[in-house]
């Protein structure tokens, strides 16, 4: 179970959490443990960046399920586009780092 707990800025209190799902391709079952390992350090990783936390990560191998905690003056399409690219990047990362 989550703590809810609020932020404050100076002028505002807010607690505002995302629920996002993210499919694969076509929905093919190309997610193992590895991978899904990998993107949730690859999500954790962006959206620090953006001043937000990924309260959970859960996926199957054909998707993905982030609940995120965001700050209220974040530009939410902006902030999936660059989610999207960061695991784009790190799955093509860890592909082209595979034998085979």
């Amino acid at each position: 179970m989550i703590k809810d707990t609020t932020q404050s800025s100076s002028h505002a209190v807010y607690s505002i959490k995302l629920h996002i799902v993210f499919v694969t391709k076509y929905r093919r079952k190309t997610l193992n443990a590895e991978r899904l390992d990998d993107l949730r350090g690859a999500f954790a990783d962006c959206l620090a960046a953006w001043r937000c936390t990924l309260l959970e990560f859960g996926g199957e191998a054909d998707h993905v399920h982030l609940l995120v905690d965001i700050h209220p003056a974040l530009n939410i399409s902006v902030l999936i586009n660059n989610l999207k690219t960061a695991s784009a990047r790190s799955l093509s990362d860890l592909s082209s780092s595979e034998p085979g």
